[in-house]
């Protein structure tokens, strides 16, 4: 009798070649270190309001645990509904247009597998959260990345966009506030991309987590736009404006019939969000206004004090117009994005997330998050300069070294 097995059959290709989060990978060391000052995961250090987290357990305490609808709590639609019209006038049908999802990353799983075949294209505008491109290819999808540069203020032009553009084109994705460059794009700009779209038959999904937490303008919700709402699904939710990380629960925004095959994905792999957390989200668009605003004008403040402190040192950074991250550039350093962020850690025990993550165009970047203590903003920038001073002595010494040698 021929007891031999046949070895396992191989684990799918598309996963296992996906690479691991760039973000995660310092934070992971960063988090076995002592002394160490993060600006490196993007999370708010606020807790979730009182009255938001009393409404979650007021709901368990009555005992409504129970599965909720697939599209999620009417209640919590009609909410978002009122909020997004109030906000920026943009109308979503609360019982057909508006799916309640497991955070916003849920949200973007369910756009790219609703809407890509398998060999379909996606314009991918880079710098960008690093959960993109991986969701487009296990969607079956091929990212195309559009990389956009600081000089250009993180921008991107229909021109730019056309150099990319082929038959097998199907959707365009962006994230405006960006993570991770903070940058805001005018009404004006967001249009183009909205006129090129219907030009070319394309989807456009919207990443807008961070519309509340932006400084110096108004939001504009891409939907709202002339031609915009049947191609856009709207992605948010409520994990960086309300301080509701760990509460895993976002939304999407469609039109009736994108939507509706969302759903249909949605309520195979996920059935609903969770109940208390969907119980404290419409608490939190009820009576949350007040602790938005006050986290909103806090970060501003860490804002300014990063930003400055920065170019004060020489690195050069803009100043964000929306979320919660500077992106200076370190490319006068004379190291890669990299080194800089290892000798950051490794030196001087401060985290940031290097730009090369993010796509090419973050190369000779890194990422410093300022959703932290202000006075932790002070001791990191002071800990950053030393790195500075230590790079700066190394290298006279190293051009003190050369002369010699060639006397």
């Amino acid at each position: 009798m021929d007891n031999s097995e046949e070895p396992l059959k191989s684990l799918s290709e598309r996963a296992t070649s996906l690479p691991q989060s760039g973000i995660r990978k310092f934070f992971d060391i960063a988090s076995q270190m002592k002394d160490i000052i993060s600006l490196g995961v993007g999370e708010p250090d606020f807790a979730t309001p009182w009255s938001v987290r009393e409404a979650a357990i007021y709901s368990i305490e009555k005992g409504q645990t129970s599965y909720t609808s697939n599209y999620g709590l009417l209640e919590l639609r009609q909410e978002i509904s009122k909020q997004l019209s109030k906000l920026y006038g943009v109308v979503y049908n609360p019982e057909s247009e508006i799916l309640i999802t497991t955070g916003v990353a849920e949200g973007l799983d369910l756009a790219a597998r609703a809407l890509i075949d398998p060999g379909d294209e996606v314009l991918v505008l880079e710098p960008c959260f690093v959960s993109y491109k991986p969701c487009v290819i296990l969607a079956g999808g091929v990212p195309v990345p559009v990389e956009t540069r600081a000089a250009e203020n993180f921008a991107v032009s229909s021109a730019q966009l056309g150099r990319y553009l082929t038959s097998k084109t199907k959707a365009i994705l962006i994230g405006y506030p960006s993570n991770p460059t903070g940058a805001v794009l005018s009404k004006e700009r967001l249009g183009e991309i909205v006129d090129f779209a219907c030009r070319h038959g394309l989807y456009i999904i919207s990443d807008e987590i961070y519309d509340r937490l932006i400084y110096d303008a108004e939001h504009t919700c891409v939907a709202s736009l002339p031609g915009a709402f049947e191609r856009t699904i709207t992605l948010n939710g409520f994990s960086k404006s309300y301080a509701m990380t760990g509460w895993r629960l976002g939304y999407a925004c469609a039109s009736k019939e994108i939507l509706t095959t969302m759903m249909k994905i949605h309520s195979y792999t996920m059935l609903c969000a969770p109940t208390p957390s969907q119980k404290a989200a419409v608490e939190a668009l009820q009576r949350g206004e007040r602790y938005v605003l006050a986290m909103s004008k806090e970060y501003k403040r860490r804002r300014n004090l990063i930003v400055n402190g920065l170019n004060d040192l020489g690195l050069q950074c803009q100043l964000p117009g929306g979320a919660f991250y500077a992106f200076p550039s370190i490319e006068s350093t004379g190291l890669s994005a990299d080194q800089f962020a290892e000798r950051l850690l490794f030196d001087q025990h401060v985290a940031v997330v290097p730009g090369g993550v993010f796509g090419a165009g973050g190369e000779g970047h890194v990422r410093c998050s300022y959703a932290t203590d202000i006075d932790l903003i002070k001791k990191a920038l002071l800990r950053i300069e030393r790195l500075l001073d230590e790079l700066s002595k190394n290298a006279g010494a190293s051009t003190l070294d050369q002369a010699a040698r060639r006397r």
